[in-house]
């Protein structure tokens, strides 16, 4: 018996664009949102990048946690604000 792989990638229908990750001054400490999605592991994977951002970040970076109590919903507009209000950056996460 053989075995058929089929690709389910496509062509890129639209042209790629480059990404500019420098959104903030590496010089200067910032606070980062980290927002869980509510599945299961998605705060185990965010206490990962916490862990990494950190090791990369310029001394004094703040990492704020916030976390969606139902993966099925979006984001609250209380914790949305509380984002904008206090972060510069967020990192949201699936976890499953």
């Amino acid at each position: 018996m053989s075995v058929t792989f089929l690709d389910p990638r496509a062509e890129p229908s639209r042209p790629i664009e480059a990404y500019d990750a420098a959104l903030l001054d590496p010089n200067t400490p910032a606070a980062i949102a980290l927002l869980a999605n509510g599945f299961p592991d998605s705060v185990a994977f965010l206490d990962h990048v916490e862990r990494a951002l950190l090791c990369v970040a310029p001394p004094g970076t703040i990492v704020r946690r916030y976390a969606k109590p139902n993966a099925s919903a979006p984001a609250n507009s209380q914790t949305i604000d509380a984002i904008v209000a206090e972060c510069q950056a967020i990192v949201t996460a699936y976890g499953h």
